[in-house]
Formats: C-alpha cells, structure tokens, sequence
C-alpha cells in the first residue's frame, strides 16, 4: 500500500503522539510505557464481533528505571485526542526474552497480552438470581453488570433494544458469554472499553465505502460474493405444547392412580425462587423494597414486618422480576406468623402498579379485634370465605396458577430488515387463567395439622388474564407479621379437578403433600393420588392438560425460487435448521424463525476485507468497530450493498504520528453470532 504525501507531513511535525500507559496496582498510579514500545514488534489490536478486544505489544526493557508489567495490571493504548484504541487488563505475567548487553545492562524484550475491560466482569461470577421476565435485552444486561459491578461501569450507552421473554442468567457462564447470547436475541453488538459499556443494534452507526470517495484504497479492498441461496426452510424446534386433552375418570374408593391418554407437555419443572431468608438484609438483585417507615427488616431468620404507613402500596416488598402466567406456577408467600391485628396485602399479583385497587389476585388482611381476617383479594375486591386467625397459628399462603397457553409471548427473530425494534413474533399470546388461593392453617401444637388440607379462598377462571404480572410479596398499611420463607415454582402443566355425586368440581391441588397437595402427576404419565384424598367412589375426575409434539415450520420464498430456476433445475435451495438462541419453543417460533433466515439468504451474500490508514477510514470516521455498518459502492465490481463490520485489526505502525493500518472484515446481511446460531438439526424430530 503506497504511503499518502499527508501522512508523512504529520509525522514530521511531531505535534502528536500515541500513549502506552499501563497501572501495576503498586501505588504509583499510570506509568507511560511509550517510550519502552519495541520499534520493530509495533502493537497491535484485534477486535472481534461481540468477543473480547485483545492487544498484543512488545516492551524493551533497557534502563534500570523500567518496571516490569504484573499480570492484571490495566492497560490502555490511546491518541493525544483522548480517543482510546483498546483498554483492558493483561491476562498473564510477560513473557520474556534475553537479547544482549546494552549500554544500560542486560536488555529484555517482554511480551504483553491483554484483553480489554470484560475479563474484570469474567473474573466474577453471575450471581444465581431469578430468571429475567420481560425485559429488554438491554435491561438484562444492565442488571447483570449492576448486579457484579454497582456503578463501576457507565452504562448510559445501554440502549434497551427488543425484549426477551425470559433469559435465565446461568452462574457457570462468565458476563461476556451471557453479553453474547443477549446480542444474539437483541440482534445487537456490545463494547465495554474503558469502563463504558455499549449495547446497540447492529449496523446503529454506519458508514460509507465508495470507490468515489477521494481517500479510497483500491488495493486494499477484497470482495468475494457467496452463492449461498437459501429459499426453502425448515426450522425444527423444541418440545411444544400441542392439542388440549381432557381425561376423565370415576373413582371407587380405592383407587389411587390414574394413567393418563398421553405424555403431558412438561415445561422445565424448576425452582424459580426459594428465598428463606438467612442473611441480614433483603438481596437487591431478588428484591426491591420501598419502606419509607423502616417497618421491613429480617431477623430470627424471618422476614419481619412491623407496621407501615397507613397508605396502600407506600410499604411494599416486590420481587425484581415479573411472573408469567404461562403453563403451572405454584406460588407459595410464606409461613406467615401473625403478631397483632394487621392490614394489606400478601402475596399480590398487579398488573399494573401496586394496590389494592389493581390486584388481579392476592390475599387481603384486615383487622378483626386483636387478630386478622384473611380473604381472596381479586381484580381488586375482597371475594369468597374469610378465615379469621388464631394466635400462635402460622398461615402458609399459596397461589396456584393454570394457564391455558403454556407461553403468553413469541419469542422475537431477526433479520437485516426486520432488526431490533421490528422482529418477526414477538406477539402476546392471550390466554384463560384458572387461579386457586389457598391457606394452610398450622397449629404448632397439633402435628396432624401440617398434613390436613388447605382452605381454598378462591378457585375460578379468569377468561382474560394478562400474560405478566409484578408480584409483590408485602402490600403493608400496618402488617405485623412474620415471614419464614417464600417459594416460586414452575410444576407439571395438569390441572386436576374432581367433583363428588351431586356437587360441583372443585380444583384437587397437584404438587407435595407436605405443601397441603393432593395428589401428583407422576414420570409415568400418572395421576396419583395420596393416601389421605384418594377420591370416592362414583367421584368425577377431570384432568385437563396439553399434549406434546415437535415444534416445525416450513417456509420457501416463492420469489427467489422462480428467480433461480432454470431449465430443468426447479430453483429450490433448501435448508434444515435448528435455532439456539431464542429457542423456537412452537410451530409459530418455527414459522418466524423461518421468515427471518429467507429474508437474510433469499440472494447471494456478498463478503470482503478493507486494509487502509487510520487516516483515512470510510466516510471520516474516527474509528470503526465490529458491529458497525458498511454501505458499500464499488460500481466497478458491480458490488452496491450494506453489510456488518465483523471484524478489526488494527497494526500500529507509527506512534510519534498515531498512524495505524486498519484491517476491516465485513459481511452482509447476518452476523457471525447468528451463523453460530443456526445449526444442523438433532437427529430425530421426536
């Protein structure tokens, strides 16, 4: 590549210069390293998409002053403007080598690797909190990095992008691996460089590379165009829930298991929270408190409530994350140990704010003398029986939701024209409800009560229900209440409901029966009933729930398909694809995931690398980072088209005039991430 007549003017001028600084965390701050750069093994930067930067450099060591880089010292490279080319941390000690006597003694050339600033975040672990519901993928990210930095890291250039239905941050995952797969779903890029994190859509900054442009290389640039067509898609998904199924059985008084007509669909029975409050204060990460009395503290092993303001919603206890009313949740609000007469709210599903007013379902207290009435608190109206404690007795609280619709939202799918902020999916699912409030009254000198039945306050269905719902574990006006424990559950997705001759059916619990529940739904397909509730004869047995099959959609593009057929070639271009990330959990997900790849291969990709002078990269830009745009027009290659900056090397090769050559590597429509994404399908569909 011929040097340009500008370049050298600037160096001449010596006005400028590139900084090398490294702090060895010994006390004495940013020590400059510039002068100590090896001549002739310049450094050099390699940023990848959605991947930690790496530098590599070389320091001679040759005065007695020089201080040897510890590893985990932080780096930075940088220009005389303030711009930063790469800040990070070295993963190792230097590597050295011996290469002679000189005038100041033995000379050394070490060798230095550093990753930029992810690897402080690598270095700790994801902290083990419920599932983010609901959110942007922007906000997840947020809260993951405020949850193992606080505010170290400046995140104002976060952007929230499209939601994510419900992204389980796993503690065996480092922060950038968890960054990775919310990009992925955001159709976004991330960049932490000095303590600034970054999170936008993919091509948010772009820029022009036309051969027109006056400080275009034409040397340096290479086009390759890929005729990798795909216009017939098969996307094979996850384990869906398929056609609802009623079973129906009569008991006889001694029967106590039932098999079921087929293998219910099971979402992941997992534990979503088991909160038994043993530290000193509540966890931020799992909770949000607003206590402007100070009436919420935690002691004996309890969480202690002890009064409030008089105000509905002004005391409140509520978890970060919202709950999907999807498939079976089991929640359970505690053991509750009543101290005087108390009033609000516990256990409260809102849709909206917290308040009596905007409850969809709880359990209301309200003073009764010196004890308490308890009562089913419903689409904000206090409803069905009242229990009124005893002294001494606990009180378990548990809330039990069937949804219809296993999932109330679409999973999101990108493509280069549907990015962030107009996916394919991403639609509510509407859905019945039927919700069961149930209270297990406990006497502590009574053993036989921790096995009796529950009371159930409230058991009907809601024809309407939102698909998310804030839940809050304390409404305070003035509770003066112990909590020992609060439990969230996914369970089997099987409502089981039986009636007696000449009754109405009522909801029989389905879970533990140490957690008052009546019967179980088994590995085997089984409903079985414990001991103690084994239905009568001539009892009425009701099983409502989904069956299950494999997730599959098949979508061509008719267009493409014509536009490549030739004589006796039909133009098909098929492909069988399973996604990773999001998981296409239904034979709708399958269909938009489907949409999204045909978009981005209904024609040939076109890829290429670009090698130019810092001075003179496309359209004027200061820098350029993988995730950028490139509007690319080289009408003598007859290449017009937009694509993603997927990877940059940066050699420097002048530091008194901060001259570097720029290596970029693009590719059209989608990027690596996603390729990675897209993978062959499992061998057998079920």
């Amino acid at each position: 590549m011929a040097f340009h007549n500008e370049l050298a003017d600037k160096a001449e001028s010596g006005s400028i210069e590139m900084k090398f600084q490294i702090d060895n965390f010994d006390g004495t701050g940013l020590r400059d390293y510039t002068a100590a750069i090896d001549g002739v093994h310049l450094p050099e930067v390699v940023r990848k998409l959605n991947q930690p930067a790496e530098l590599r450099v070389n320091l001679l060591a040759s005065t007695p002053d020089f201080v040897v880089p510890v590893a985990g010292a932080r780096v930075s490279l940088g220009l005389t403007n303030g711009q930063d080319v790469f800040t990070g941390y070295l993963t190792e000690a230097p590597a050295f080598e011996y290469l002679g006597w000189g005038e100041q003694g033995p000379v050394y050339r070490y060798s230095l690797v550093a990753k930029s600033d992810e690897i402080l975040l690598d270095q700790k672990q994801v902290p083990d909190v419920v599932p983010f519901v609901e959110r942007s993928a922007g906000s997840a990210l947020r809260q993951l990095t405020q949850d193992l930095m606080g505010s170290a890291i400046d995140l104002s250039a976060v952007q929230n992008l499209d939601g994510v239905v419900g992204y389980a941050a796993d503690p065996q995952k480092t922060w950038s691996q968890h960054a990775v797969e919310l990009a992925v779903q955001g159709r976004a890029c991330y960049r932490l460089q000095n303590a600034a994190l970054s999170f936008a859509s993919l091509g948010a900054n772009s820029y022009a590379l036309n051969e027109s442009d006056a400080n275009f290389s034409p040397e340096g640039l290479k086009l390759t165009m890929a005729n990798a067509v795909v216009n017939d898609v098969t996307v094979i998904g996850e384990m869906e829930p398929e056609a609802y199924v009623k079973d129906y059985f009569v008991g006889d008084g001694l029967t106590s298991k039932f098999y079921l007509s087929q293998s219910p669909f099971q979402k992941t029975s997992k534990t979503i929270l088991d909160e038994e409050y043993t530290e000193t204060a509540l966890d931020p990460s799992l909770w949000t408190v607003n206590d402007p009395a100070k009436v919420v503290s935690i002691s004996g092993g309890c969480l202690q409530i002890a009064g409030g303001t008089g105000v509905d919603g002004a005391t409140t206890v509520q978890l970060v994350e919202q709950v999907e009313l999807g498939g079976a949740v089991v929640l359970q609000h505690g053991d509750v140990l009543f101290n005087a007469a108390s009033s609000g709210v516990i256990g409260g599903l809102y849709p909206g704010a917290v308040s009596i007013a905007g409850c969809l379902a709880g359990f209301q207290i309200t003073p009764n003398g010196s004890q308490s009435n308890i009562q089913a608190l419903i689409n904000g109206a206090a409803t069905g029986p009242v229990m009124t404690t005893v002294s001494g007795h606990h009180y378990v609280f548990t809330t039990r939701i069937y949804s219809q619709e296993i999932f109330r939202q679409q999973q999101t799918f990108h493509s280069a024209a549907h990015a962030a902020g107009a996916g394919f999916g991403g639609a509510a699912v509407p859905a019945q409800v039927q919700l069961v409030l149930e209270v297990h009254e406990i006497d502590p000198l009574n053993p036989a009560t921790q096995v009796a039945p529950s009371t159930v306050l409230w058991d009907n269905l809601m024809t309407t229900a939102p698909g998310f719902c804030t839940y809050a574990l304390i409404d305070a006006a003035n509770l003066q209440c112990a909590v020992a424990f609060t439990l969230i559950q996914e369970v089997p997705n099987a409502e089981v409901r039986s009636a007696l001759p000449g009754q109405g059916f009522s909801t029989r619990l389905v879970g533990d029966l140490r957690e008052g529940a009546e019967c179980t739904i088994t590995s085997s397909d089984t409903l079985e009933f414990y001991s103690e509730y084994v239905p009568a004869a001539n009892e009425q047995i009701e099983v409502h729930y989904r069956g299950r099959d494999r997730a599959l959609a098949w979508v061509t593009n008719p267009v493409s398909i014509a536009a490549e057929a030739y004589g006796i070639d039909d133009g098909a271009r098929a492909a069988v694809r399973h996604v990773r990330l999001p998981l296409a959990r239904t034979d709708t997900d399958c269909e938009n995931a489907a949409l999204a790849i045909l978009e981005d291969s209904a024609s040939a990709n076109w890829a290429g690398e670009y090698r130019t002078w810092s001075d003179f990269l496309p359209d004027g830009a200061s820098d350029i980072f993988p995730g950028d745009g490139l509007n690319v027009n080289v009408p003598s290659c007859g290449a017009a088209f937009s694509a993603i900056v997927r990877e940059v090397q940066i050699a420097v090769q002048d530091l008194e005039g901060e001259h570097s050559v720029y290596q970029i590597v693009f590719g059209q429509a989608a990027d690596p991430a996603w390729e990675r994404n897209l993978r062959r399908p499992r061998p057998s569909l079920r």
